[in-house]
């Protein structure tokens, strides 16, 4: 069975309207869409694995389609991207051993975060989700901790048991700790990474189900399936020297635009 990559991508995002088709330039001066790049990196997973966009935007369909993705067309009515995978899979026949969400503001994705991620689910059959965690340094914590403090959502962060089941996701800065932490310290916070891995039975049993009040007051969709009851696997992944970001706000993009940069990425 096969592992399908769907990229969500919507252009009526509230925080961000036009997100997708936003520009990121590069190392050598080379600007491609937030799309594209998120594509090339889901490209970048060895495998034979299926990678489409699933939109509901025919301006992001055009787009798409022209740097040479295949698009599967979504509702406009997907509250987010776990409910659009769901459809785009549905939409393609299913079949699949699972999906995985590789979020559109997310380009600077590993590889090995996903390959880690379908590893990780496989192993764990108790599991009916899987998602990234990476370990702060103290730059990132007080990233995140700036953020906040000037009234901005940036990374989300995860605490999770011995078994690394999750116990909760918050886009406040959890677990609490007063100490200070030097740039390259490791920290007791955990990045999530916006990717996900779904076994289909835990992907229909989201979609039959009203989103619960955690879920509606954090705006985290992964929270859902822990007010079901579901285990999700929190696979803790190595940067290997690589940083990351997600573009949750405009302000973000020189913030993505300056990593590429140090990295060398084109």
């Amino acid at each position: 069975m096969s592992v399908l990559i769907a990229i969500p991508a919507r252009h009526a995002s509230t925080r961000y309207p036009g997100k997708p088709l936003a520009e990121l330039t590069g190392a050598t001066g080379v600007t491609k869409s937030l799309i594209q790049r998120s594509w090339e990196a889901a490209r970048a997973v060895p495998g034979d694995h299926r990678v489409v966009v699933a939109t509901d935007d025919a301006r992001i369909r055009a787009h798409a389609e022209a740097f040479g993705a295949e698009v599967v067309m979504t509702s406009p009515d997907c509250a987010n991207g776990t409910e659009r995978c769901a459809e785009a899979a549905a939409a393609l026949g299913g079949g699949f051993e699972m999906v995985v969400n590789l979020q559109g503001d997310a380009p600077l994705t590993p590889h090995w975060f996903v390959e880690d991620l379908i590893e990780g689910l496989r192993a764990d059959a108790g599991a009916g989700v899987a998602t990234p965690v990476l370990r702060c340094d103290g730059r990132a914590l007080n990233g995140f901790l700036r953020d906040r403090s000037e009234g901005r959502v940036g990374g989300t962060t995860a605490v999770f048991d011995a078994a690394r089941h999750a116990l909760y996701f918050s886009k406040e800065v959890v677990p609490y700790t007063a100490e200070t932490y030097a740039d390259d310290a490791p920290t007791p916070v955990f990045h999530h990474v916006g990717v996900y891995a779904y076994r289909p039975e835990a992907l229909a049993a989201y979609t039959a189900a009203a989103p619960g009040p955690l879920e509606a007051l954090e705006g985290l969709e992964q929270l859902r399936f822990l007010e079901q009851g579901r285990a999700i696997l929190c696979v803790e992944v190595e940067a290997r020297g690589r940083q990351f970001w997600e573009l949750n706000n405009p302000e973000d993009a020189p913030r993505i635009e300056a990593m590429m940069r140090d990295m060398g990425m084109p």
